[in-house]
């Protein structure tokens, strides 16, 4: 009996490199942890226009629906239209890597909207008489607002300030079952608080324009003038609107979040590095939970319900966040 020998060994078929599981290899494609900054923003559009968080459990889960399906469907269309620089910048991302394909990706993205779409118009006729048709128009100008910037915009100037203008529907969106009348849900509050966080993320999209690589210290720089404009209109809205028994503490909270921001930017600016700037873009899309919160705080003046919604979102957020990359 003869025992094997190094040349026998070397002769056996090497084992196949061991691939992520559809299940991670969906939740890369949709960039699962963001989508629970996009829920705070359709809690806060809701906590806007609402007395109490449990005034229409069913609108409320069917705006959330609405939203989460219209995100991730936004995340599939990027990596759909970004799979040639994908392929050069990011080649481990599902579609430039060979685990999905294109067309399945596209299909992926049409289902995610159909359904986001359905469960907006769903509210015309479960809840009548206080949405109308409001949920649905504002979903088909998300919808509308995803596809110009990832199929025209993205690359241009007004790249940012599409990614904005998507932000700022999403929190009308959960604003939008406020009332029949149409155009109720641009009214104030949410106006303004819309306007402050969709300033807010186009600085986040100028500030993260070129984390695949070395950034630039002057757009890095234009994305901390721009954040910075946004994180102002909430602390005005906060401090010139919101109810004086809360407007202290909200205005020193939502204060806190913005140093510790700016902290982090300062310091993606002078180390300009790949793995510095994507640092501080996870830090600036997770805060956008804590800045939801903040101004739902300062809205109702309820600091348990405005804790919870934040732990409840940043915890799966961060959990999932160490399994699949936000950016």
């Amino acid at each position: 009996m003869s025992v094997p020998s190094d040349t026998d060994a070397d002769r056996e078929p090497a084992r196949p490199a061991a691939t992520p599981s559809t299940l991670k290899t969906c939740a890369q494609l949709v960039r699962l942890p963001a989508v629970f900054t996009a829920l705070a923003d359709i809690i806060l559009g809701y906590m806007l226009t609402h007395r109490a968080i449990g005034d229409s459990p069913l609108q409320l889960v069917l705006l959330l629906t609405t939203s989460a399906c219209l995100y991730l469907a936004g995340m599939v269309l990027n990596d759909v239209f970004d799979a040639r620089l994908d392929a050069v910048e990011r080649p481990e991302r599902p579609i430039p890597s060979g685990r999905v394909s294109r067309s399945k990706a596209s299909l992926l993205a049409v289902a995610l909207i159909v359904i986001g779409l359905g469960t907006a118009a769903s509210l015309r006729w479960l809840e009548p008489i206080f949405c109308g048709w409001n949920p649905l128009l504002v979903a088909g100008g998300i919808v509308l607002a995803v596809l110009l910037y990832n199929g025209l915009l993205k690359s241009t100037p007004l790249g940012p300030i599409s990614m904005g203008l998507c932000r700022f529907l999403n929190v009308i969106l959960g604003a939008s079952a406020s009332g029949f009348l149409l155009g109720k849900p641009f009214y104030d509050p949410q106006r303004w608080i819309a306007i402050g966080l969709a300033v807010y993320v186009a600085g986040v999209t100028w500030f993260a324009r070129s984390e695949a690589g070395p950034s630039s210290r002057k757009l890095l720089s234009w994305g901390l003038f721009v954040v910075n404009l946004g994180l102002t209109i909430l602390i005005g809205w906060v401090w010139k609107r919101g109810p004086a028994e809360t407007q202290w503490l909200a205005f020193a909270l939502l204060a806190v979040i913005a140093l510790n921001l700016n902290k982090r930017m300062l310091v993606a600016i002078s180390q300009p590095s790949p793995t510095v700037v994507q640092s501080a873009v996870r830090t600036l899309l997770l805060s956008i939970i804590t800045l939801d919160c903040a101004v739902i705080f300062a809205k109702t003046g309820n600091i348990l319900v405005a804790t919870s919604i934040a732990v409840g979102l940043i915890v799966p957020a961060m959990l999932t966040g160490r399994w699949i990359r936000m950016t």
